[in-house]
């Protein structure tokens, strides 16, 4: 019996991790449910840019992106009404919550705060984390916008904005370099 729990635990130990990382982790400072993204979404969205986790912004802001595609942030981001329809279900189910209702363990007020104009950039939490960066960094050949999260986080891809993980891009200063990790 005694073996048995010991193994029990170790198992649960080990597994630890995976639950973490599978589930959600710190990411901007708080906490946002990872979900595996729809391979439509991969192939319409995440062609053009990073492939945002819908938890990054409450289902408000991804209505409001949704119904906009004719004009998507200077873009025609046109989809089929269909396909509309099914990616804007996904983004609203994913998307973040208000305090005490929400995505499964995820009660973050965080990200749940519609940011001006829907976008990522612009929001709270988005602006504390990246208060330090210069704003001539974000127009460096190397990053090209603040929107482009690959820039620095290496695997914004899976959702995962962990400092630990981040890349310096090319052309930066020292102090500008040093923001990075102060």
């Amino acid at each position: 019996m005694k073996q048995t729990l010991c193994r029990l635990a170790c198992l649960g130990f080990l597994l630890l991790p995976m639950s973490v990382f599978a589930g959600g982790g710190k990411h901007g400072g708080g906490k946002f449910k990872i979900v595996q993204a729809p391979e439509s979404y991969v192939q319409e969205c995440a062609s053009c840019h990073v492939g945002y986790q819908p938890g990054l912004l409450p289902a408000r802001s991804w209505q409001n992106i949704m119904s906009g595609l004719e004009q998507h942030y200077g873009e025609d981001a046109s989809l089929e009404p269909e396909l509309v329809q099914i990616l804007g279900a996904w983004l609203r189910d994913n998307a973040a919550m208000s305090m005490g209702r929400g995505m499964g363990k995820d009660k973050s007020r965080r990200f749940s705060e519609a940011p001006p104009e829907d976008r990522i950039t612009k929001a709270a939490w988005f602006s504390r984390k990246h208060r330090k960066i210069d704003k001539p960094v974000w127009r460096m050949e190397s990053v090209k916008s603040a929107a482009n999260c690959e820039a620095c986080h290496t695997n914004a891809g899976e959702g995962y904005f962990n400092e630990k993980d981040l890349t310096i891009p090319e052309g930066l200063s020292w102090a500008q370099k040093r923001a990075f990790w102060h």
